[in-house]
């Protein structure tokens, strides 16, 4: 970890959680970790070396003269909670590799246990039938039964089986491997919008994780997100539903016509 991590700070922490995030559907997880980072004062802790789980595959020209290739940051903030309770470790990733997803879940994880963390969590999008304007809900998994005895009192939605892709699923599966505690929260995202960044399904989530760490936070900016691209949302589930009923119906006058043909 000494020659992946670039070390900022080395603050003492108490107990923390760590909260790690990166791209994925309808970019959930970067929502919460991004607004969080907004609202709460974090700072720098860290930075991993990401040329080690990256391969770049293209350069940047400008004025005709090539730049030195670039890698997808990788950084780690703390934010040291004044009301007593624990302190919280963030990471955002601002990709995912495509083959050393594996070693760079475990990489996070070693600076967690650096710090002596007592939880990982992770955030996700379920796609689903859910209509824009309903409330989205949040499922949740865990790395073991005692946790996941313990969602039950937040009344999140427990689905049996899954699969939860790429690192925000894979970090958690290593997590269990070495025995730390995690904890993924999913929120409910149109299945026909999955590629559109959905402020709502984020608060979601964080009304759910706030509780959790015990912090509060002014989620009124992401609300009026939240509420534009619902309207958004909206609007497509009609165009939709315009163009089914296009393409698989026929209007009456056409069956008439035939009648009179008859």
């Amino acid at each position: 970890m000494n020659k992946l991590v670039k070390f900022y700070d080395r603050p003492q922490l108490n107990n923390p959680n760590l909260i790690a995030a990166w791209p994925g559907i309808g970019n959930v997880s970067l929502l919460v970790a991004t607004y969080l980072a907004k609202k709460l004062d974090f700072k720098k802790l860290g930075e991993i070396d990401a040329s080690y789980f990256f391969d770049p595959v293209g350069i940047v020209v400008k004025d005709n003269i090539v730049e030195a290739p670039k890698f997808p940051q990788s950084r780690f903030y703390y934010y040291q909670n004044k009301g007593g309770g624990s302190d919280i470790i963030l990471f955002i990733g601002e990709d995912q590799p495509v083959t050393s997803g594996y070693d760079l879940a475990s990489c996070v994880l070693d600076v967690g246990l650096n710090f002596q963390m007592k939880r990982v969590y992770t955030c996700a999008a379920a796609p689903t039938h859910i209509h824009p304007s309903e409330q989205p809900g949040v499922w949740s998994v865990s790395t073991s039964t005692r946790l996941r005895d313990e969602l039950k009192a937040h009344d999140l939605l427990q689905r049996g089986n899954m699969h939860i892709s790429g690192l925000n699923g894979l970090l958690l599966g290593v997590a269990k491997e070495r025995n730390v505690d995690g904890i993924c929260l999913l929120g409910e995202v149109p299945m026909y919008a999955s590629k559109i960044q959905n402020p709502a399904t984020a608060m979601a989530i964080l009304k759910v994780l706030t509780k959790m760490l015990g912090i509060k936070i002014d989620t009124g900016e992401l609300a009026r997100e939240a509420r534009e691209t619902t309207s958004q949302l909206k609007q497509l589930a009609a165009e939709a539903m315009g163009e089914y009923i296009d393409t698989f119906t026929e209007p009456i006058w056409e069956h008439e016509d035939e009648e009179e043909e008859e």
